[in-house]
């Protein structure tokens, strides 16, 4: 995979940004754009935020269990446990190295987007796995 910074990254960025809004997604891979780079997109304070490359440096100790569903499975839901913070290192998408510390939602939603980067869907992980559409 690329893993580093390069006009195919620049030129995937925006598309990558309009099909998770569109989708109304709060996180979408590159790899699930038929992209082999590790690009991951998610919706961050009033927009979204592009992350190149990203690693995690720290992780809670503590996880929790969360509903999660994936634009890649449709209609299908289930609990995965997660570390209730992290922080990340990745490139902007200027280039700029970052650090980013999330709790919660957002960093739920960045360890389900980093598992696309490493060909891991939720439902590898999913307990309680249910399809919306049978209810």
């Amino acid at each position: 995979m690329t893993d580093v910074f390069d006009a195919e990254i620049k030129k995937l960025i925006p598309e990558l940004r309009e099909t998770m809004l569109k989708a109304d997604g709060l996180g979408l891979a590159a790899p699930q754009v038929s992209q082999n780079i590790r690009l991951i997109a998610v919706r961050y304070e009033d927009g979204s935020l592009a992350i190149i490359n990203p690693k995690i440096i720290k992780k809670s100790i503590l996880k929790e269990w969360g509903e999660e569903g994936c634009l890649s499975v449709p209609h299908t839901f289930g609990q995965v446990k997660r570390h209730k913070s992290i922080t990340i290192q990745y490139l902007d998408e200027s280039g700029c190295e970052k650090k980013l510390h999330a709790k919660g939602m957002l960093a739920r939603v960045l360890q389900h987007e980093m598992d696309h980067l490493d060909g891991v869907l939720f439902i590898d992980k999913a307990k309680n796995i249910f399809d919306d559409r049978k209810e």
